[in-house]
């Protein structure tokens, strides 16, 4: 892990608009920047970029986070890979935490084949462009293919020499550890002797989400019927294949601008259709997709369009794991290239505009496509009829997100039609399905839910959700609590008092639950006095650059709130006008004073209800005290609040 001490220097450094700069093209307007936000297409600019406050936010789109949000949001980076890339950019020396000898051993081998993959990268490319074999044999057949100079270096395409160490003898020249060359795949042990692996092939190299390379793909060019078409580097601490889509890194901006993930075979097609200016596209390798990989998809777009060969062997591997698409929610569409073609060779042949056409013109529903070629294959075969009707009743039962619910039931109609069956005797099996589904996963259920807690990790998409419950008037006041506590918290309050201090005399951990409703925002509040307490001293930006993003992106809710004062007052009023910072103690006393005030007007309301109900003498005398002292307090509040309007 990433030391608390290397975190803090990158925050000491980050600058917005350093970061987003360069990304979008800003303009000054007031104390913010504009551009044209880089999440959805728009022509009117409605991205604004706080200095201020460290925040971003698209008026359009609604998307708003930090620095470190907007390269996780934008480049697809987790919250480690978005430091590191600040670090190298600002220049700062990551410092690890402590980890056990197992986990340094595993983290020192996983950057030491980070190294060694580029270097062998650099050497596959050089070799290619730089030396007669590479050239005449490797460089020749990509142009014969139609690659052009600029996309082979773009996917950063090489050639390992037919030499039988070529690369193994630079390596170890370069002092690389012959275990870990082993490892990578890129060098064998023959004849007790080290010999590259990847002799006469032109090589892949495969880039994870920042583009480090994984591992490679080693295509063959002479034939050899012993030889497998590719090899591919060995599963190890960096590369885990079914975690993996060939082209992700280069592809991750444009499938979610265009809101669809393409999905291809092999590496050519991926090339070859980013040469022609088709760049939401990634490759499978050829595999069943895994959870892992449409997860992955899923980060970009919700539809997934699969395009294969048409022959029966590309059909087959286009409708392996898609179960698992649609438990994902995926929407998936199934295109299959006619005529023995391949992503590659057709896109070559048509050009560019007409592969669009085709894509958008031949995009089948894969359930409904799944179920005619079953169907085909079954017959007039009863039995095979019967097992065809179990299997897309188990099919349709993996779309069981509440979201869904129509597109399950246009299903189930669509099916049965098809399959010449009652609509209500398909619906009754699919509900089956999902019944013996549900009471085999009960306790696995149960644990699910109890982490969906807030300080066990909720979801971004959740916290989205809470900040649109934040709209209500009350939990805007209950949010410009948590604002004041997380801008002026260190600020002087009195007699030797922080402004935080003051707070949490006035509202302590076991009065949170009553005047805060939002469990998001009280989880907040206690993990900054747990800080305080321990002495560190936390402000908005400790908690904007949270590792935990839900809570960084509650923070970034919270501290979206338009403070910023018109221009014309400058021009046409001279003096100095007050801002938040000067009247920083009345904003806090507001703040606290009305939640208060709002608990005092429930406690009252809570007691005029029991009042209603049938009581002794002496309870009734009991609550018409308790109503007397309640609005006793009331009136202390409302008074202190300058303000006689209460709703």
């Amino acid at each position: 892990m990433i030391s608390q001490n290397t975190i803090q220097q990158i925050q000491s450094r980050i600058d917005i608009i350093d970061i987003v700069g360069a990304f979008v093209k800003l303009k000054k307007r007031g104390t913010n920047y504009l551009g044209i936000c880089p999440f959805h297409n728009e022509r009117t600019p409605s991205f604004t970029v706080s200095p201020a406050k460290e925040i971003y936010k698209c008026f359009g789109c609604g998307k708003s986070g930090n620095s470190i949000g907007f390269l996780m949001e934008l480049e697809k980076y987790s919250y480690v890979e978005a430091l590191r890339w600040l670090a190298n950019k600002y220049n700062v020396e990551i410092e690890e935490t402590e980890m056990s000898p197992e986990h340094k051993l595993i983290q020192s081998n996983a950057d030491s084949l980070f190294i060694i993959n580029n270097f062998a990268q650099q050497f596959f490319s050089d070799y290619l462009f730089n030396a007669d074999e590479g050239r005449d044999i490797g460089l020749s057949y990509l142009k014969e293919r139609g690659f052009r100079e600029d996309i082979i270096k773009k996917f950063q395409i090489g050639f390992n020499p037919g030499d039988r160490d070529r690369f193994a003898t630079a390596a170890l020249n370069a002092q690389y550890n012959i275990e870990l060359l082993q490892k990578s795949g890129l060098v064998a042990i023959r004849d007790n002797k080290p010999a590259d692996n990847y002799r006469s092939r032109i090589i892949f190299p495969i880039h994870n989400q920042s583009g480090k390379i994984l591992g490679f793909g080693a295509r063959i060019l002479k034939t050899n019927d012993k030889a497998p078409k590719y090899i591919n580097t060995p599963e190890n601490e960096i590369y885990v294949k079914s975690k993996i889509l060939y082209g992700s890194y280069f592809a991750r901006q444009a499938i979610d601008k265009a809101d669809e993930c393409l999905l291809v075979e092999g590496y050519t097609d991926v090339v070859s259709l980013h040469q022609a200016g088709i760049e939401n596209v990634v490759a499978s390798g050829g595999t069943s997709l895994t959870q892992d990989q449409l997860r992955l998809i899923k980060k970009y777009t919700n539809n997934l369009t699969i395009i294969y060969d048409g022959d029966s062997a590309g059909i087959k591997a286009a409708l392996r794991g898609m179960d698992l698409a649609l438990e994902e929610s995926l929407n998936v569409r199934l295109v299959l290239i006619p005529d023995k073609e391949d992503p590659d060779s057709y896109v070559n042949k048509v050009g560019a505009a007409a592969f669009n056409e085709f894509i958008i013109a031949n995009k089948k529903d894969f359930v409904l496509f799944q179920l005619n070629v079953s169907l085909k294959d079954a017959g007039t075969d009863s039995v095979k009829k019967s097992a065809l009707v179990n299997q897309v009743a188990e099919t349709i039962s993996k779309i069981n997100k509440a979201e869904d619910f129509t597109r399950q039931q246009d299903y189930i109609k669509q099916c049965a039609e098809l399959l010449k069956i009652e609509e209500g005797g398909l619906h009754a099996l699919v509900n089956k399905f999902i019944r013996d589904r549900i009471t085999k996963d009960e306790n696995k259920q149960s644990r699910d839910d109890a982490n969906d807690a807030f300080n066990n990790g909720q979801s971004p998409a959740d916290i989205e959700n809470d900040a649109l419950v934040l709209l209500n008037k009350d939990e805007e006041h209950e949010k410009a609590m948590v604002r004041s506590l997380l801008e002026f918290g260190l600020k002087e309050w009195d007699n030797n008092l922080r402004v935080a201090e003051h707070i949490f005399a006035e509202i302590d951990n076991n009065q949170l639950e009553d005047l805060i409703d939002n469990k998001n925002l009280i989880a907040l509040v206690k993990t900054y006095k747990s800080w305080y307490d321990a002495g560190l001293e936390p402000t908005s930006k400790t908690f904007l650059y949270h590792e935990d993003l839900a809570m960084s992106t509650l923070v970034v809710n919270v501290m979206d709130y338009n403070t910023d004062i018109s221009p014309n007052w400058k021009e046409f009023y001279q003096g100095k006008i007050a801002t938040r910072e000067d009247l920083y103690k009345e904003e806090v006393f507001s703040t606290v004073n009305y939640l208060k005030l709002r608990k005092t007007k429930r406690m009252m309301d809570e007691n005029q209800r029991e009042m209603e109900k049938e009581h002794t003498i002496e309870e009734q005398l009991m609550l018409l005290q308790i109503h007397q002292h309640l609005k006793q307090i009331e009136i202390d509040l409302t008074r202190a609040l300058g303000t006689v309007i209460f709703r």
